[in-house]
C-alpha cells in the first residue's frame, strides 16, 4: 500500500522518475511508460477478435469493439441517430449547429471535420498523394484513385436494372 501512496504523490510533486527513452518525455508511473512507449515501437497488444484491427490500449479496443455489437451509448438530442463513440456524436452535431471550426488560411471556407481542411488544402498546394501505378497520373483523393483504377480494370461495379 505504500507504493501506491507513493505512486499518487508524485502527482502532487510532478516528478517523472519514467523518462521515455525515444523522446522528451517522463512519467510518473512505469506503466503509463510502458502505455506510451508503443507509440515508438508500434505494439498493438489489444487486437480485434471479429477483424484485422489492433490497438495499443484496452480501452480503444473497448471503443472499437462497439461498431461490430451496434452498441450506440451517444444519442443525438436534436435528432434520432446514435454514434457508438463520442467523437462522431460530437462531429455530428455540427451539421445541427452549422460549426465549422476547421478554416481554411487560404480562402474564405471552413470545415466541420479537420480531415475534410486537410483534402481542401490539397487544392491550394496542387499536392497529388495518389499516384495510379499503371499510368502517369495522381490524385488528391484516394477515392479519385479508386474510381480511376476501374478504368484500367474495366471493373463496372454499378450496374443498369
Amino acid at each position: 500500500q505504500s507504493g501506491d501512496f507513493k505512486k499518487h504523490l508524485r502527482i502532487h510533486s510532478c516528478e517523472k522518475p519514467y523518462p521515455c527513452n525515444q523522446c522528451p518525455k517522463s512519467f510518473t508511473q512505469s506503466s503509463d511508460l510502458k502505455k506510451h512507449f508503443r507509440i515508438h515501437s508500434g505494439e498493438k497488444p489489444y487486437p480485434c477478435n471479429q477483424c484485422p484491427k489492433a490497438f495499443s490500449e484496452s480501452g480503444s479496443l473497448k471503443k472499437h469493439l462497439r461498431i461490430h455489437s451496434g452498441e450506440k451509448l451517444y444519442p443525438c438530442n436534436q435528432c434520432p441517430k446514435a454514434f457508438s463513440q463520442s467523437g462522431s456524436l460530437k462531429k455530428h452535431l455540427r451539421i445541427h449547429s452549422g460549426e465549422k471550426p476547421y478554416p481554411c488560411n487560404q480562402c474564405p471556407k471552413s470545415f466541420t471535420q479537420s480531415s475534410d481542411l486537410k483534402k481542401h488544402l490539397r487544392i491550394h498546394s496542387c499536392e497529388k498523394p495518389y499516384p495510379c501505378n499503371q499510368c502517369p497520373k495522381a490524385f488528391s483523393e484516394s477515392g479519385s484513385l479508386k474510381k480511376h483504377l476501374r478504368m484500367h480494370s474495366g471493373e463496372k461495379p454499378y450496374p443498369c436494372n
